[in-house]
């Protein structure tokens, strides 16, 4: 009975798994699900899932095929409805939602996408330790004592010596009966990630363009974190100049001022230098904005800060261009003149929503 649950629930979890790859596009578009999180898992509204079964008829019933009829005629008495009419009583399609793993989104996001593994730079690896229990010893600290092992053989020795009373089983172990778990520190590979999500708050970024990167962002860390065992992310907004915010604020701060997009370079070399080396992290920058820079001298310092200082130090540097109505997007046109070759850079535009799902793809379709 346990195994035919089991296959059940498998069998389940293989449809719910199949609806959320077909609607995959339409779940990348919608924000109000991403709040619907906790720590490891998302609620996803899927489709009520009918699993197929057989339904038998009266006894007084004729069987299939039956009766008497003419090729063409319809199997049901009811004949179809032009669509008009009063409220009727039945009831309609309702969602069923179900919690889905991160992991297991960020594998389906993957299928679907066809997102080539990440590949860690090789000197990136931190060597942790951790204890693992190999054994079982006569000697050791009272905390490790393995109480069921020492029972045992408590036990063989009653047995052995002719102690042992099966209408009085006492068992009470003495010294040499103790056992206790045995260790060793085994070396743990780890590998760490850090990032840095930076975004145009100036006046033409409206709420729209902000909830698009908060949807592209959730995603793009849904991937991350199935390739790195940690993985930090750090916030910085600009407009003429740059600062270091929380992930509310960065999503939240009303849009105002001009744009200087060094200024957030700038701010994301000092956090790298000061706090990522390459030699220990996977670095990941993203820029979004709607390529709306105050000067062709800024966009110079942004290459040769790109070119001279961060394109060195990352796995792959991204920058997604949001359309506004307010923005030249002139910036992109740039950066594919100046740093588009380069091997990890990776550019995109961003129409509207429905873009977000190209989008993930040219970001995270390297592999970097």
């Amino acid at each position: 009975m346990s195994l035919k649950i089991k296959q059940d629930h498998a069998r389940f979890r293989d449809i719910v798994r199949g609806r959320i790859k077909n609607n995959l596009k339409k779940y990348v578009q919608k924000g109000e699900m991403i709040g619907k999180k906790g720590k490891d898992f998302i609620t996803i509204p899927v489709p009520t899932i009918d699993i197929p079964h057989f339904r038998f008829g009266e006894k007084q019933q004729g069987g299939v095929g039956q009766g008497a009829g003419d090729p063409g005629d319809p199997l049901s008495p009811s004949q179809p409805g032009d669509g008009a009419g009063a409220a009727g009583q039945g009831e309609g399609q309702h969602l069923l939602e179900v919690d889905v793993s991160l992991e297991e989104l960020a594998d389906i996001l993957g299928e679907e996408l066809q997102l080539p593994r990440i590949q860690p730079r090789g000197r990136d690896r931190i060597v942790a330790s951790r204890i693992k229990y190999t054994g079982v010893a006569p000697s050791g600290p009272e905390s490790l004592r393995h109480f069921k092992r020492t029972y045992k053989q408590a036990l063989r020795r009653q047995i052995a010596s002719g102690a042992y009373n099966y209408r009085r089983p006492v068992i009470v172990p003495v010294r040499e009966d103790r056992r206790y778990r045995t260790w060793k520190q085994v070396p743990l590979p780890e590998t760490n990630a850090v990032v840095l999500y930076m975004m145009d708050v100036s006046g033409s970024m409206g709420d729209e363009q902000k909830e698009i990167v908060r949807i592209e962002s959730f995603w793009i860390d849904t991937w991350l974190r199935k390739h790195y065992k940690g993985l930090e992310t750090r916030y910085i907004i600009h407009d003429a100049v740059a600062r270091e915010v929380d992930r509310e604020t960065f999503f939240h701060t009303r849009e105002s001022g001009g744009t200087m997009i060094s200024s957030a370079y700038k701010l994301c070399k000092e956090i790298i230098d000061a706090e990522y080396a390459p030699s220990a992290w996977n670095v990941y920058p993203f820029h979004f904005s709607d390529g709306d820079n105050w000067s062709a001298d800024d966009t110079r310092v942004c290459v040769d800060l790109l070119k001279t200082s961060i394109l060195p130090a990352v796995n792959l540097f991204c920058y997604g261009q949001v359309e506004s109505p307010y923005g030249s997007g002139q910036f992109i046109k740039d950066l594919k003149e100046t740093v588009g070759a380069a091997e990890n850079v990776a550019l995109s535009e961003i129409a509207d929503k429905e873009a977000i799902y190209g989008s993930i793809k040219q970001f995270l379709g390297k592999g970097k």
